[in-house]
């Protein structure tokens, strides 16, 4: 007879395997591989599988990327990136640094990564080519930008990493969360100005004359801006339910007409929401079985105490260059830290969680990550793409081992402040 917890991790690796080498959404396989595993070789009712769904988790996200779909649908956000881009005026060596805040600051607030980089991006790779900054520069920067806010409270892909270790006994660090990820990206960044020439960059460019200036916003966008802001106030200061007070903002701003609700729920990610919720139901199988325990057992061969950190980082990085963070890297991996740390009779639990977030996100400006094929799809007409391709390949890859290093050398440190 298959034994439960063997068939459970190998039903997770499959998933991860096939989440790489094909386009099939992770999730739905998840969940069917829940089902099979828990109810035909453990012996589950399947009720006791259904209950494994994150019902908090599918609310949290839905509610924070419906309210950031609204004030992308009705144009607030594209509105927002053009008139913070527009503060480079006069400067050339000031685009690149704009370009990483407008990417961070509107990532911070919401919309995650993905959908930062694909509002930034086009407006930067059009400012960017007429005041001749690399092609290359600009892509690193918006990525870098975009991923070092993508850990907020408020981000989608926060909301996956803050639940996922509060479930795995390590809550309350959201702020520790989002300046390790925000630092180790300012800092790849920073080394990316000064060795792509970055200071270098002369002329006094008018960016405003680089692309033509939006009028300013309409009394919906405005609504948006404001209301959102009230939204932030209330999680923070009033302790509000995340996802649920999101909600209560789309239901205004949809009440207040300043979008059609319909239109906002397509533009969703809900590919996204799918694989975190499919992985996390077979995640809740391997608990279950004891697959848990063993896939901790198995990871902690690769290192000990000491090289830990470096280690789970370089390996979530390498998965995440073909697989996605936030759908399949974070949900899998981020559980297993109790059990890592037990076996391998020491280690930092947050210092670990902080690895894997560090490690899996700084390979993400990867052509074959969707922040990567983005800042390709915005190159301007008649750029030589394949010299962009294989300049994004290859400091991707050099990611996995740039975060192994940055982790193995501050994780601890950070995760004591």
């Amino acid at each position: 007879m298959i034994n439960p917890a063997v068939a459970s991790l190998l039903a997770l690796l499959i998933a991860i395997i096939l989440s790489i080498v094909t386009r099939i959404n992770v999730g739905i396989l998840a969940i069917a591989f829940a089902w099979l595993v828990g109810v035909y070789v453990d012996g589950q009712a399947a009720g006791a599988v259904i209950r494994g769904f994150p019902a908090p988790l599918f609310i949290t996200l839905a509610g924070v990327t419906l309210l950031f779909a609204v004030a992308e649908v009705n144009g607030t956000l594209e509105k927002l990136a053009h008139r913070a881009a527009l503060l480079a005026r006069g400067d050339a060596r000031m685009l690149p640094i704009l370009f990483f805040i407008t990417a961070g600051l509107v990532s911070s607030v919401g919309p995650g990564a993905i959908s930062s980089v694909a509002l930034v991006v086009p407006l930067a790779m059009a400012i960017g080519a007429r005041a001749k900054v690399p092609h290359f520069l600009t892509a690193l920067m918006v990525a870098n930008g975009a991923n070092a806010g993508n850990l907020s409270p408020f981000s989608s892909v926060g909301v996956i990493a803050n639940t996922t270790m509060d479930k795995a006994g390590m809550g309350g660090h959201e702020g520790k969360v989002w300046f390790a990820n925000f630092a180790a990206h300012a800092l790849v960044a920073l080394v990316a100005y000064f060795l792509l020439g970055g200071h270098k960059l002369r002329g006094n460019v008018d960016s405003a004359t680089a692309v033509a200036p939006e009028p300013g916003l309409t009394g919906g966008q405005a609504m948006t801006v404001g209301i959102i802001v009230a939204w932030i106030l209330g999680v923070v200061v009033l302790k509000l339910d995340l996802g649920l007070s999101a909600f209560a903002a789309v239901g205004l701003l949809v009440a207040l007409r300043t979008v059609e609700d319909t239109t906002a729920i397509k533009r969703m990610p809900w590919t996204v929401i799918v694989m975190v919720c499919g992985v996390t139901v077979l995640i809740a199988v391997l608990e279950a079985t004891g697959g848990m325990d063993l896939f901790s057992a198995l990871l902690a061969r690769m290192a000990t105490p000491g090289t830990v950190n470096g280690a789970i980082a370089f390996v979530t990085g390498a998965i995440s260059t073909y697989s996605s963070t936030s759908g399949v890297v974070l949900p899998a991996f981020l559980p297993t830290i109790p059990g890592l740390v037990e076996n391998l009779g020491g280690g930092n639990p947050l210092a670990i969680a902080l690895s894997i977030n560090v490690g899996s996100s700084l390979v993400d400006v990867s052509p074959l990550s969707t922040l990567g094929a983005l800042c390709l799809a915005a190159l301007p007409v008649g750029e030589p793409a394949p010299v962009l391709f294989r300049q994004l390949f290859i400091w991707g890859l050099s990611m996995s081992v740039v975060g192994a290093v940055l982790c193995q050398l501050f994780a601890v440190t950070l995760a004591g402040m």
